[in-house]
């Protein structure tokens, strides 16, 4: 089960506007064909098992962690933007209520560094704070559909381009189908921005696939809205990566994900680890 990172849900994606590094809210009606591509992709797989997805996917799950449980995921991640950078360090807690519904909280703390031609402007400090919570409402013969609206609270600074400054809202919608050793996410996200900028659709679609008990071989691919009304570029990626049971209640991962097109940061480098208690 993935745990739910602030990036992933909220949004702290990093896409480019006029070539500097744009904060995002979180993604448009100029994304739907390549929304619907994914969305015929995934429901033409689910023919007829509990593994789920993880960091570095982007794309949520429908998994949950069971009554009493709780999952900590302690991640970073590095991106560069022709040459300006955002370092996002985060950690995120789930706790199970019920067998299959979680409240999770997401604390991230950010490292900025915008190049203005002269010098690099540099700015660090605690981002905004999220609250969800994950509903599985189906599951059957290897198939689950799961909701996770959620809450953003504005701690991160706005004047240091660490936060947004104001409350917002929003919701998932989020499929998981296993077919042993294969198990493909769909997300579908909305959130709510503020009036002077886009709302924001997130859609994406994750694979995983089990080359051994330990070992996971992961991809992702999906995109989002520009936040900027007076950009029709939309932020679209692509992420490979891996993780790795140490034991069985322990993981480790690594990924790199990469812009497909000018609106999405360059390279983005994912790392982080999963304990499960």
């Amino acid at each position: 089960m993935k745990t739910s990172r602030s990036k992933s849900f909220r949004g702290f994606f990093i896409c480019r506007g006029e070539g500097n590094l744009m904060r995002l809210n979180s993604s448009d009606s100029g994304c739907k064909g390549l929304f619907s591509g994914f969305f015929f992709l995934f429901f033409c797989l689910c023919v007829s098992g509990n593994s789920y997805a993880a960091h570095p996917l982007i794309s949520d799950d429908a998994g949950t962690v069971g009554t009493g449980n709780f999952e900590l995921e302690v991640n970073v991640e590095y991106a560069n933007d022709n040459g300006d950078s955002e370092t996002q360090l985060a950690a995120t807690l789930s706790a199970g209520i019920r067998e299959n519904i979680d409240l999770v909280a997401g604390v991230p703390y950010l490292f900025t560094g915008i190049d203005d031609g002269a010098e690099t402007l540099k700015e660090d400090g605690l981002s905004d704070i999220t609250f969800e919570l994950k509903w599985r409402f189906y599951e059957k013969d290897g198939l689950s559909f799961a909701i996770k609206p959620g809450i953003f609270i504005p701690t991160g600074e706005e004047d240091k381009g660490l936060g947004d400054g104001k409350a917002a809202y929003g919701i998932h919608f989020l499929a998981t189908k296993e077919l042993d050793p294969l198990t493909l996410d769909f997300d579908l996200g909305y959130i709510r921005n503020r009036e002077e900028l886009r709302d924001i659709w997130h859609y994406s679609l994750a694979a995983e696939y089990a080359v051994s008990k330990p070992l996971t071989l992961v991809a992702d691919i999906g995109g989002e809205t520009n936040p900027d009304r007076e950009s029709n570029v939309h932020p679209l990626f692509l992420l490979g990566g891996l993780i790795y049971k140490i034991k069985e209640n322990f993981s480790v991962d690594f990924g790199l994900k990469t812009g497909l097109n000018r609106a999405e940061a360059d390279y983005t480098v994912l790392a982080g680890i999963i304990a499960d208690f």
